[in-house]
């Protein structure tokens, strides 16, 4: 029985195992080999590209073997540990490499896993086999990245930004360590086998990213996964730049306590406009670029700039759905229920007709790969957008990513470094009201995140119309004998920002049947035919939506 079969069977058998029952973006564990010589980028890809995944929320971890290795030889003596003639050591090394192999197979069964990267050289055929074997024993696929770079300029510069100061020459001085460093890599040089796409490795799905990304050659792309994997490295670059973020300047609904809404700027949102020009100016930035959403409290942000700026429908702020213009307050006391489940769980909870944190997420990845792309940006946003952007880059997870500071009038200053991001935090000391929300330390968190449907609220809708939602369970159980068979009778566990029902096959209640046909047989009225005028632009974004709603009478109505 093979590994999807098996999967498929403890999702019918109902056992909530959270793997089985999560959210898949990975249609089988896929395991990722990374290739080539030491000082080409693998670690720095792995690092980079498992930020990326677990950001779009697709469980991946990355397995260092050189990790395993320093765990194994407390002290490393010198380059001839890697000679391909000592014996001793290279079963060393072996057992190091089935070690993380094994390790590789306990997160990807038993711990939730989706991803795994396995970082070392890799550069024989003959691991690169032993690896392949051991995915097809445990029904995992496998995706090769073999970095290439011929520049021995690049090749030095990554000895001396990330080599050098790692723990294997934590007692060396900077030259000894360069020295022994290059016959390191002129051990693995005498038996290194690239990937062979043309011929010995035509069936394995691969990307081989040349010169730092100057050149890609892809072979046999299997799945989505693989090809946003492929996409993201198509993307990202090494070149120095510095990546601005911050808040619009304090609006007239901050001033308020409302959430959401298209105010204008206070009086000190518009001199905070003004010194964070003068602070651009300071910076000296050569061809700076500036992005903004949609939304007036950004663009009248921009504007005191006196600089060109693109605005992004992306950048907007999250959609509160039938909470907009409304303070915590007002939410807690017309929406006791909501108020409380987005407590449980901050990332997950979707607004009614409006979004989550996850689609928030999902909505900014375009903005993400172009921010990978550019050099100098500055990007005027908002509070949870400017969360999700800052816990991409600070390799923050799900939970945290919703509490993250992002104070007004404050400019976070980021600059990439070797694994990881340099943040400064810039406050231009114009006073503005506090907008962060701590996490409630009375708030219990609801069931596993992991056990949620992973739907998404369409974002396209000019006008959304905001639809009533399930006030209770008593409601649901009241109206459960009028589903039809197709519907389970037994009551399903409501998650944490869900509806009850989210896709049933529905149909009017007994007492509505006959009224509801006579509607179906009557023509539309001018404000049907106007909104159905309006949902044809919309028509696929539209289907997406959570059809079935109870109406006032306890029956269920079709949108």
């Amino acid at each position: 029985m093979d590994f999807g079969n098996r999967l498929h069977i403890w999702v019918a058998e109902g056992l909530c195992w959270e793997w089985a029952c999560g959210p898949q973006l990975a249609n089988s564990p896929t395991v990722i080999v990374m290739v080539g010589l030491p000082a080409r980028g693998k670690t720095y890809i792995s690092k980079k590209l498992t930020r990326y995944l677990n950001w779009i929320g697709v469980p991946t971890k990355v397995f260092n073997v050189g990790e395993y290795r320093r765990e194994a030889v407390k002290h490393y003596s010198s380059y001839d540990f890697f000679r391909p003639d000592n014996e001793e050591a290279m079963k060393v090394r072996r057992q190091c490499a089935m070690a993380a192999l094994r390790d590789v197979k306990l997160y990807l069964t038993e711990e939730a896993g989706q991803i795994a990267v396995f970082d070392a050289t890799n550069t024989t055929r003959e691991r690169r086999g032993m690896i392949l074997n051991f995915a097809k024993e445990n029904g995992f696929k496998v995706f090769f990245i073999e970095s290439v770079c011929n520049d021995p300029n690049v090749v030095a510069t990554n000895v001396m930004e990330v080599k050098l100061s790692s723990p294997d020459y934590r007692d060396c001085n900077s030259t000894d360590a360069m020295e022994d460093f290059m016959k390191r890599i002129n051990c693995y040089q005498a038996s290194y086998q690239p990937l062979d796409p043309d011929d010995y490795d035509r069936e394995l799905s691969l990307i081989k990213v040349i010169d730092v990304g100057r050149r890609f050659l892809v072979n046999r792309v299997q799945d989505h996964i693989q090809s946003r994997i492929v996409y993201y490295l198509m993307n990202i670059h090494v070149q120095p730049r510095t990546i601005y973020l911050c808040r619009h300047g304090e609006s007239e609904f901050n001033l308020k306590g409302r959430i959401g809404g298209d105010s204008g700027l206070s009086n000190r949102g518009k001199k905070f406009a003004v010194a964070l020009n003068k602070f651009v100016e300071e910076q000296n930035l050569k061809d700076l670029k500036i992005w903004t959403s949609q939304l007036k409290r950004t663009i009248q942000t921009a504007e005191a700039l006196q600089l060109p700026y693109e605005q992004w429908k992306a950048l907007n702020e999250i959609d509160a759905g039938v909470c907009e213009e409304m303070t915590y307050e007002e939410i807690r006391e017309q929406h006791p229920e909501e108020f409380a489940l987005r407590d449980q769980d901050k990332y997950y909870y979707r607004y009614p007709s409006g979004e989550s944190y996850q689609d928030l997420v999902q909505r900014l990845e375009p903005v993400i790969m172009e921010l990978e792309r550019q050099e100098n940006v500055l990007v005027i946003c908002h509070q949870a957008v400017m969360r999700c952007l800052l816990a991409y880059f600070l390799d923050k997870s799900a939970d945290e990513m919703p509490y993250l500071k992002c104070p007004l009038h404050t400019v976070l200053k980021l600059t990439p470094v070797a694994y990881g991001c340099r943040v400064e935090s810039i406050s231009l000391n114009i006073e503005a009201v506090n907008t962060h929300r701590d996490r409630p330390e009375e708030a219990k968190k609801g069931p596993n995140p992991l056990m949620r449907r992973n739907s998404v609220t369409p974002l396209a809708s000019p006008e959304p119309t905001k639809k009533p939602r399930i006030n209770s369970f008593e409601e649901h159980v009241a109206v459960s004998s009028a589903l039809p068979g197709c519907v389970p009778q037994e009551v399903p566990t409501q998650m944490p920002g869900q509806p009850l029902l989210g896709k049933a096959c529905l149909s009017p209640g007994p007492v509505d049947e006959a009224k509801g046909r006579e509607e179906a047989l009557a023509p539309p009225s001018p404000q049907q035919s106007t909104r159905k005028a309006k949902g044809k632009m919309n028509h696929k974004v539209q289907d997406q939506r959570i059809p079935g709603w109870f109406g006032s009478e306890g029956t269920l109505k079709i949108m």
